[in-house]
């Protein structure tokens, strides 16, 4: 790698060793990640930092390896892991934290984008600090943003408290799918938090799922054991409370509702209401003439639930009373559909 990176990757770690700061020097590192990888200089400024040796390099090797993952195979961990013992104990705090809390909410009114927060404290207890990662739900759920902030940053967001290991799955689940969409857009910040924010993810992740011997083994997709997210079965108990209709048919056609909000049940828009009842319904669902009666108010209800807006209301009723007629046009079924009514 050309003299002039490896310079000033040396005196800016020259500056954090004056600083001592665990949180500071993880930052720094999870944005030399970065930038190594984009320009695949990784092996050379390893190689080049463990035959300078000096504390500056030893700093860059340790800070490396714990922004991504301690303890973890790669290229990073070896050298990491033996920089770390020769440098001054607050080194060794890199990575080690503790994760004291997990929310989730809309980043906007419809929930097109969604928050993922967690907050962590070094084990002494000292640089409390939170990871936001932003999640777009209409691309599938990808994450498309992420910040670091002091923990008073939580109170300019309006996110509900949620288990701190659904919340580390659903930022791990996002950066996942985002790694494999070649040409997402994502803000130009996020290559620069990437590392820090998938170490800190599986950090509460593992940690939560080591402290609780009945956690999830794990999850239907496949996923590492002890993800966890919102369940249909959460979906339909926390609309329990605001009561669906007492009408003939609400039980079977909430039921739908459920299945195709999915995991991503923040995520209710115009678009999204017209899509359930001009599109999917007619598509995927078979239903009794009372649920598709019942359809409007259910589907009002979850609106109510989601915060009323207008424009939602405004949709379902433009679509409601279109519904029985796209209902019973054949044309309009799936394959799966038209199969599973012959049966």
């Amino acid at each position: 790698m050309s003299t002039t990176a490896f310079d000033t990757a040396i005196t800016q770690a020259r500056d954090l060793l004056r600083w001592r700061s665990p949180l500071r020097t993880e930052l720094w590192a999870a944005r030399l990640t970065a930038e190594l990888e984009a320009s695949e200089q990784v092996e050379a400024f390893l190689r080049r930092s463990a035959e300078d040796g000096g504390q500056e390099a030893r700093l860059a090797l340790a800070a490396l390896a714990a922004v991504n993952g301690q303890g973890a195979q790669g290229p990073y961990a070896a050298a990491g892991d033996a920089a770390a013992e020769s440098l001054p104990g607050w080194v060794r705090r890199m990575g080690q934290v503790t994760c004291d809390g997990g929310w989730y909410g809309k980043a906007d009114p419809y929930g097109e984008q969604v928050l993922a927060a967690l907050s962590f404290r070094y084990d002494n207890g000292k640089e409390p600090h939170v990871l936001v990662a932003g999640i777009d739900q209409p691309s599938g759920g990808l994450a498309v943003d992420a910040v670091v902030e002091e923990a008073k940053f939580l109170d300019e967001l309006d996110l509900r408290p949620t288990p701190p290991e659904s919340v580390a799955a659903r930022i791990l689940d996002a950066f996942e799918l985002t790694d494999r969409v070649m040409g997402a857009q994502v803000a130009e910040t996020l290559p620069g938090v990437r590392p820090f924010a998938i170490t800190r993810a599986r950090s509460a992740l593992t940690r939560t799922h080591d402290a609780t011997p009945n956690a999830a083994a794990g999850p239907a997709d496949g996923g590492a054991p002890g993800r966890t997210r919102d369940t249909a079965s959460e979906i339909a108990s926390e609309i329990a409370l605001d009561a669906l209709p007492d009408v003939p048919g609400a039980q079977e056609a909430f039921g739908k509702l459920v299945e195709f909000v999915g995991d991503r049940p923040l995520w209710w828009s115009p678009s999204r209401v017209a899509q359930f009842l001009t599109q999917w319904l007619p598509r995927e669902a078979i239903l009794s003439e009372a649920a598709i009666a019942a359809m409007p108010e259910v589907v009002r209800a979850w609106t109510r639930h989601q915060g009323g807006h207008p424009a939602v209301l405004r949709q379902i009723d433009e679509d409601a009373p279109r519904l029985p007629g796209l209902m019973a046009d054949d044309s309009l079924a799936s394959l799966n559909k038209r199969l599973a009514r012959g049966r």
